[in-house]
């Protein structure tokens, strides 16, 4: 089944008209098309019963086109009004839907109202939990990718460790990184590169600076790459110099939440009970005030999506999820420590994706 038919039958299951896709994680999920729209309209407008088209700026035609959509292609043009395209191009199917299903998370109210406008008495329903519903069971083909990508954020950690030298800026080893990755063929991170030192490592989403790196410093990686239009997302921190006692203690108890999360990932298990298990460890040691976040996030299209590792999210792991564990220690007066993987649910157990070494590694001031 593909993802527009998948759409179908959840319209007509549901008696709803039309579907309009507009997220670009979205779009490129059904029709295959990545693209950043800016402010210009872009979507998928998805029929239960005709044919499925796809509305973007006219520019980007022969780029659908060459993405391997097998429907029509309609083009706007910057000096029209897209919503009037849209509206064209339902009538030339037929009656105006009475209802249709948009991602409520993502249109704006701007938009909305000029739904309304053009699509008078018509209803609008929620497509969110359908799309997530589709999106969290990775298939074959979306693994193989999330693999690769997740090979990549390995070597970028490895590439990270091998600038780190006494005096070097925090951004001198974010740009190292990228420029190496870049020559191996990566176009894009999955989000903006973290490379925090020292003090800075207490920060869960720091920005990288001009702080020179120095002896006894934690150094925090968090970063991902985008392999195929499918993101990784991974975290390591290690050690320049020999570490304080109060540093190990502290990497260590992230180490061993970290694991004790990984452990219980199987089918059937709830979202909640990973979260719980890894902040217990944490509490247990003394730094549950420290753990400020919950432990993960879904991980496919986009970097963060459905679902949600909380500790109160009742949601039932099943095979092909994939998201991260990522707990962390944040002591303003000591250091910081994330250690983060993405991880698969398997028939019986975890494919742990990410598999640079976990181990303190301490690097030669």
């Amino acid at each position: 089944m593909t993802k527009v038919t998948e759409i179908q039958s959840f319209l007509d299951e549901q008696h709803i008209d039309a579907a309009f896709i507009t997220t670009p994680d979205n779009v490129f999920y059904i029709s295959g098309f990545d693209s950043e729209p800016h402010e210009r309209l872009l979507g998928v407008m998805v029929f239960k019963d005709k044919e499925p088209f796809v509305i973007c700026p006219l520019m980007e035609v022969p780029d659908v086109l060459a993405s391997g959509w097998a429907f029509d292609i309609v083009g706007h043009e910057d000096t029209e009004d897209a919503w009037d395209v849209v509206l064209d191009a339902v009538k030339k199917r037929g009656a105006l839907p009475t209802s249709i299903a948009i991602e409520k998370s993502h249109l704006t109210v701007e938009r909305l109202e000029r739904m309304q406008t053009i699509f008078q008495n018509t209803t609008f329903a929620n497509l969110d939990n359908q799309l997530n519903q589709m999106r969290v069971i990775k298939d074959e083909d979306e693994l193989a990718n999330l693999r690769i990508a997740a090979q990549f954020a390995d070597k970028a950690i490895e590439i990270g460790c091998r600038e780190i030298a006494e005096g070097k800026t925090e951004l001198e080893i974010l740009m190292a990184i990228e420029f190496e990755l870049k020559k191996q063929g990566i176009q894009k991170m999955s989000f903006d590169t973290m490379v925090l030192s020292g003090p800075k490592t207490a920060s869960p989403h720091g920005t990288p600076g001009d702080r020179k790196i120095q002896k006894g410093d934690f150094i925090l990686f968090d970063l991902g790459v985008v392999y195929n239009g499918y993101c990784s997302d991974i975290t390591r921190t290690v050690a320049f110099g020999e570490p304080s006692d109060e540093h190990r203690k502290i990497y260590e108890t992230v180490k061993l939440a970290e694991q004790s999360a990984i452990e219980l990932v199987r089918p059937g298990v709830k979202a909640m009970d990973l979260d719980q298990a890894a902040r217990g460890v944490i509490t247990d040691a003394g730094y549950g005030q420290y753990f400020t976040h919950r432990l993960g996030h879904g991980l496919g299209i986009s970097v963060h999506e459905f679902p949600s590792i909380t500790g109160t999210n009742e949601f039932v792991l099943e095979e092909g999820m994939v998201f991260t564990i990522e707990p962390g220690i944040y002591h303003p007066e000591v250091t910081g420590v994330r250690i983060e993987d993405d991880v698969v649910v398997t028939k019986n157990g975890v494919e742990v994706l990410t598999k640079f070494p976990k181990e303190l590694q301490i690097i030669q001031a």
